[in-house]
């Protein structure tokens, strides 16, 4: 009697279970603090360090190999041979990777000087066999503007700006500068027509969140057609991977014309400092007179490399602050109401990585599509890249913007720094965002200052 009074409670608990079970569902984000712009990856430091922090949950093994790659990040180069840290140029553009990439953030556009973070990309007409840009003939696709004792820097880059004032209808006043960028003291003459662009180092942190977000996922923001007629369409950009020897999405770099962490590191090494690598065998000098012939390649190995790949691919996200203030929240549904968030959008969830817990599964705010938009003649270098034409660029992440001030002072803004503020930044965008600009032009005085405090949040 007892077995049967068993079996039959053991089949009434199995069949009562039953019933209360139900599919797994996402949880939802109201259950999530908003000021955790990176998930778990998120620090409270708003500092002058606030873009340095490594990710929380790593191995004693991983710690090591992050401040092994924080230290090359912070590395200076000289020419070889030397016995350490050697390789640099024969012509480069930087030192070291911090030297571009202040405290992990930005730098100044001050082409020519020592700690510029404005690089000058170059080609000629037409693509490559795999729709990437062709370069001119004795500077390849960058201009490097600094050379080791005893070479010659390719050319000397200028930038003249010109001025602008324009008012609100409140009367307010802001300016716009324009940068026109020429050349000089070219090394060789250029013979064939050639495009300039101008691109400022981007800040590092948050990059591995970023690398771990789904490509169906981006890509299911993009609206080549506009087929909803609001106006942005928004494109993936696929790029060819000399790692993977592939083409792939492109996530990186102001026209997301790099794929991975690791080649972006790698082209870093390379046509920032004239390092070799495993990635890019050559000196970005191959070719010319001044081609360093000594038999020290790649001047950084492969541990090297891997560890500053490891180091951006693990820093921190700074956290959101002011969230609950009134005037942050009314910045916040203006921001929706000009519809800033479409390209900028604000929410992603990275992939399920096992292998690497640290950054799976994680809710992020980066406030970024990753695709490529249409920004207008004003902001155009008329330069393509791979998918990318020369009106688009990519949607910059906003996460951390409003600590550039405080990490990168002064900061700068856009893909070449021509915005010394927020709403110099605002005020270029054209073409796919022209009716969030008339949106915000037409703001109210107290409306406009609540969306720039919203922005000064993230």
């Amino acid at each position: 009697m007892m077995k049967k009074f068993f079996f039959g409670a053991v089949i009434f608990s199995f069949i009562f279970g039953l019933s209360r079970c139900r599919k797994a569902e996402l949880f939802p984000e109201d259950d999530f603090d908003e000021r955790l712009s990176g998930g778990s990856q998120t620090t409270f430091d708003f500092t002058a360090q606030a873009f340095s922090h490594a990710f929380a949950g790593l191995s004693g093994y991983d710690e090591g190999i992050h401040d092994l790659g924080d230290a090359h990040f912070e590395q200076s180069f000289v020419t070889a041979p030397a016995m350490f840290f050697g390789g640099l140029g024969p012509a480069y553009n930087n030192t070291s990777c911090v030297s571009c990439h202040h405290n992990d953030g930005k730098g100044v556009p001050n082409a020519g000087f020592a700690e510029s973070s404005l690089l000058m990309r170059i080609s000629t007409d037409g693509t490559d066999e795999h729709g990437g840009s062709i370069a001119v003939p004795g500077y390849g696709t960058q201009i490097q503007d600094k050379s080791v004792l005893g070479k010659f820097k390719e050319a000397t880059v200028n930038i003249n700006y010109s001025y602008q004032t324009f008012t609100f209808p409140d009367g307010e006043a802001y300016e716009l500068r324009t940068p026109v960028y020429t050349l000089t003291d070219l090394h060789i003459p250029i013979s064939v027509p050639y495009t300039l662009s101008p691109r400022l180092a981007p800040p590092v942190f948050g990059l591995g969140l970023l690398e771990n977000i789904s490509e169906m996922d981006i890509i299911a923001n993009a609206d080549l057609s506009d087929s909803n007629n609001d106006g942005i369409s928004g494109k993936p950009n696929y790029v060819w991977d000399p790692v993977q020897s592939k083409m792939m999405l492109g996530r990186f770099g102001h026209k997301s014309n790099t794929a991975t962490i690791l080649t972006q590191v790698a082209a870093a090494y390379n046509n920032d400092m004239g390092i070799t690598s495993s990635v890019f065998q050559n000196e970005t000098t191959h070719g010319q007179s001044q081609t360093d012939l000594l038999a020290d390649d790649p001047e950084v190995p492969d541990s090297i490399l891997h560890a500053v790949k490891f180091y951006v691919q693990t820093l921190q996200v700074p956290a959101r602050r002011n969230v609950n203030s009134a005037e942050v929240i009314r910045g916040k549904q203006l921001f929706d109401q000009a519809k800033c968030g479409v390209c900028h959008t604000p929410t992603f969830r990275t992939s399920v990585n096992v292998a690497f817990p640290a950054m799976s599964n994680q809710l992020i705010h980066p406030y970024t599509d990753l695709l490529v938009h249409d920004m207008g003649s004003g902001l155009a270098d008329n330069r393509s890249d791979y998918r990318a034409d020369g009106n688009e660029w990519r949607t910059a992440p906003l996460w951390g913007i409003g600590l550039y001030e405080t990490v990168n002072y002064p900061a700068y803004y856009l893909h070449d720094g021509r915005a010394r503020t927020l709403v110099e930044a605002v005020m270029w965008h054209d073409g796919e965002a022209r009716s969030s600009v008339d949106f915000v032009k037409q703001l109210s005085t107290s409306d406009r200052k609540a969306l720039f405090v919203f922005l000064k949040s993230l």
